[in-house]
């Protein structure tokens, strides 16, 4: 317990670091009330995956003053009607037992799935009265992978309260302090509130293959497979590709139906390469609309669809078969005209000779 001089004194009064002991106060009322401070959460306690997300806390001092109980002292010289004075005076200060103050809290995660931002886990405030309410905030980070269901935080709340009021005498004068009231003993209190969250149960897909292949100037099947990784049904599910030049789709939703937890449904897309299209892998964007436990429409987080295109084949045009036959033929022509001629000239020859 810590004495200290009466709040609200002239803090640079070198007489208020002198404490009186008690032989030079007495004590006419002792009260029976301390604060209370309880904890909740402001706003929506459901969290969501993934989420770096901004807690609000309500704490509210709710302490109450069981009662009070007169002290039999009496001090000398002091006539009775005026001490009962005095002793009414310092039971309506003892009537402060309830506010605490110096209050800090720090917010604390019970599972390694939720970090508490370090840097905004520690708050404090001056004093709560009872009755009223302050708000600490803080920032969770929750991680992707947390199991749905319910979770507790723990917020180790310390604080001050004043523990009792003693009246200063007369007797103070001989100690050099003038001006001074009460002294007040203070109690340092420690209290664990439990703050609980919840984590919402909803379904996760990912891709977890892909067959198939594009290839330039033609339109090739492709089929992707979904797997529902957590914990509800995905209802009246339809799977949807987001397609930009040099591919392009007539049909980018496919329906898959429920999908329940741990199962797997393969969806087939017709997609079409541009002719000029760049040989490479091109990361397609994919995501799955569907009905939610609460009947709401829901969609996922978008999914990559990694698809190779390849080149197309060299095939020879029809006209440009026609040209090489043009050619051929041609080319034949001048041939046999050039045979023609040798073989006439060696006929005119040899009648010559003849």
């Amino acid at each position: 317990m810590t004495s200290f001089p009466a709040l609200g004194d002239d803090e640079n009064d070198e007489t208020n670091f002198l404490i009186p002991e008690h032989g030079y106060t007495v004590d006419y009322y002792r009260s029976y009330g301390e604060p209370d401070i309880n904890a909740s959460i402001t706003g929506n306690p459901e969290l969501n995956r993934g989420d770096t997300a901004d807690l609000q806390i309500k704490i509210a001092n709710d302490g109450v003053i069981d009662g009070f109980q007169r002290l039999n002292v009496n001090q000398n010289k002091i006539p009775d009607s005026a001490e009962e004075t005095i002793a009414l005076e310092e039971m309506g200060e003892e009537k402060e037992c309830t506010t605490a103050k110096n209050i800090e809290a720090t917010l604390q995660s019970g599972t390694e799935y939720i970090e508490i931002e370090p840097t905004a886990s520690f708050q404090s405030l001056e004093e709560l009265e009872t009755g009223h309410t302050a708000t600490l905030n803080y920032t969770l980070k929750i991680d992707d992978n947390i199991p749905a269901g319910n979770y507790e935080l723990f917020l180790p709340v310390k604080y001050q309260y004043q523990a009792n009021v003693l009246t200063v005498t007369s007797n103070a004068i001989n100690l050099g302090i003038m001006d001074m009231d009460y002294t007040r003993d203070y109690k340092t209190k420690n209290q664990t509130l439990r703050i609980p969250v919840s984590i919402k149960s909803e379904p996760k897909f990912e891709v977890t293959n892909v067959s198939g292949s594009l290839m330039q100037g033609e339109s090739k099947v492709i089929e992707v497979t979904y797997k529902n990784t957590r914990e509800n049904v995905a209802k009246d599910a339809l799977a949807r590709i987001i397609v930009m030049s040099p591919l392009s789709t007539e049909k980018s939703t496919v329906r898959l139906g429920d999908i329940g937890p741990g199962e797997s449904k393969t969806a087939k897309f017709q997609i079409l390469a541009s002719q000029k299209a760049v040989v490479k892998n091109y990361g397609i964007n994919s995501e799955i609309k569907y009905i939610d436990e609460d009947g709401e429409t829901s969609f996922s987080e978008n999914m990559k669809v990694n698809l190779p295109l390849e080149a197309s084949e060299k095939k020879f045009s029809m006209k440009g078969v026609a040209i090489i036959l043009i050619f051929l033929i041609a080319f034949y022509q001048i041939v046999n005209v050039h045979r023609k001629r040798n073989k006439n000239n060696e006929n005119t020859s040899g009648d010559k000779n003849d």
